[in-house]
């Protein structure tokens, strides 16, 4: 996030003169300052707005400005709010309304009209709250003094989830081959996409990337295995003089010549489909699973909707403990008292949310037509989290999100040889797998650890896109009168 920053706007007017306005901005950058210091990104002050063509201005270098992730506007004083119609007209940028002001105590004793004149946000963010309102302005308002950790800690889940709609406006996505064949919920409108959020998806041919992959050298392979044996427990028959050594090169010759296509290519996020392997001999495994350590979207079976929704909360959750990973429901375990959702992929779940340190290992894969491919194995870190799905509806894109606590497995799993979650989802399985269910989410989600409900929600209402949200509170007769208001809303939302 070094390259990204929240710009810091207060309202005010001439009207209170030279002296009051000095005191105004000087205040107003004592709290950007505050604020910057608790939030994952830089704050940057604006000297104080007092007209309508400064206001419009800023907006637009706002929306021109692609290290500026959103605004926060504060009232200090009154501002009136058609001087802010125009510059909230052209803003497309994500915006806060933050509703604080410079002290926490009142001075009862010494308390004056200067003092009363000052610090007018009490009623300035009212006449600026009703103008958002009126011109339809999406936006996220906190109330409370910045030095409260529950206010400050909002707007860095705010900031968190506009660093993710900012990745989402300029984000490339390539995909080798197609989805695969015949399933339905992996297709979806790219058209649409591109519109909606700006992620850019396109389709590579997969001897594309067999060339690159080809040409990778000898000496590099070399470095990369030794950095395998520093980081992962390496299976003996895949270490120097085993009798797969081969097999763990190629993969890392695979990860090699992915880095180089998705890098010169400025690709920030791919998919690929064990149904179209072209010239590979493997199907990407340990490749796939390193690169999204490294903060790579990615979708299996040309999932590029997974693979988008995986980078932009990657980017979001910068930083933060817990790791954020692609991953499908896969079995169950329906035991009374103890059911749980047993989480994985064929090969490709991130080490990110590991619970310690994988290893590095070689199985025969029965799917795919090719060697036998390498993979890191390993259990999730315990912990809550959420799993989190974007599926095409049509006539909107909707997310779907289910707060979930990972466990660890009920039992030693030695004959899984792949990476895997095990989870309770809230309030119960059968509640979750119905709402999920009826919602019409998808098999492949994101599994976050990092991220929680309020950036979800918050990036949600950035891009324009529906959420539902399964937790220990749903029911389901009135999670399912939820989706028919969001039928009818979102429908005449877009207008006729």
């Amino acid at each position: 996030m070094t390259d990204r920053e929240i710009w810091f706007l207060t309202g005010s007017q001439g009207l209170y003169g030279e002296d009051t306005l000095r005191q105004v901005a000087e205040q107003s950058r004592t709290i950007a300052d505050r604020l910057g210091a608790d939030l994952p990104l830089r704050v940057r002050w604006l000297p104080v707005l007092t007209d309508s063509a400064a206001i419009r201005r800023v907006c637009l270098e706002a929306n021109a400005d692609d290290s500026c992730v959103g605004l926060i506007a504060w009232m200090h004083t009154f501002s009136p709010a058609k001087m802010w119609i125009a510059g909230l007209d052209a803003l497309s940028k994500p915006l806060l309304h933050l509703h604080t002001q410079a002290n926490v105590d009142l001075p009862w004793h010494s308390i004056d009209m200067d003092f009363m004149n000052l610090n007018q946000a009490a009623h300035g963010d009212r006449e600026f709250g009703f103008i958002q309102t009126r011109l339809g302005v999406a936006r996220k308002t906190v109330a409370g003094h910045v030095s409260d950790p529950s206010v400050s800690g909002r707007v860095a889940s705010w900031a968190r989830a506009a660093t993710g709609a900012q990745e989402l406006r300029t984000l490339k996505l390539a995909r080798f081959g197609d989805n695969m064949r015949d399933v339905a919920v992996t297709e979806g409108d790219k058209v649409e996409a591109q519109l909606r959020f700006g992620v850019s998806v396109n389709t590579y041919g997969v001897n594309d990337l067999v060339e690159v992959v080809d040409q990778v050298s000898d000496a590099a392979i070399d470095e990369l295995v030794k950095e395998y044996e520093g980081s992962y427990t390496v299976a003996p028959e895949l270490r120097q003089g085993g009798e797969r050594h081969a097999s763990l090169r190629y993969g890392a010759r695979i990860e090699l010549g992915l880095r180089s296509f998705l890098t010169d290519g400025g690709f920030r996020a791919f998919t690929t489909n064990f149904e179209d392997l072209g010239g590979l001999r493997q199907l990407p495994g340990l490749a796939v699973q390193r690169l999204m350590a490294d903060g790579y979207g990615f979708g299996g079976e040309g999932d590029w909707k997974t693979s988008t929704l995986l980078r932009t909360l990657k980017a979001a959750a910068t930083g933060l403990p817990g790791g954020t990973s692609f991953m499908e429901d896969y079995t169950y375990h329906l035991a009374d008292g103890q059911q749980v959702i047993l989480g994985a992929h064929m090969l490709e779940v991130c080490p990110s949310i590991a619970a310690g340190r994988p290893s590095l290992e070689i199985h025969p894969l029965g799917i795919g037509g090719r060697e036998d491919p390498v993979r890191l194995v390993f259990d999730a870190e315990p912990g809550p989290a959420h799993v989190v799905g974007l599926a095409d509806m049509g006539d909107r894109f909707r997310l779907v999100a289910n707060e979930i606590e990972v466990v660890p497995p009920l039992e030693p799993l030695p004959k899984l040889p792949v990476a895997r979650a095990v989870w309770k989802p809230l309030p119960d399985l059968a509640t979750s797998a119905e709402a999920w269910l009826t919602a019409g989410a998808p098999h492949h989600t994101v599994l976050t650890a990092a991220l929680g409900a309020e950036e979800l929600d918050d990036l949600a209402s950035m891009v324009g896109v529906e959420l539902l949200i399964i937790n220990a509170g749903t029911e389901l007769r009135r999670f399912t009168q939820e989706l028919r208001w969001n039928q009818a809303y979102h429908r005449l939302a877009q207008g006729f």
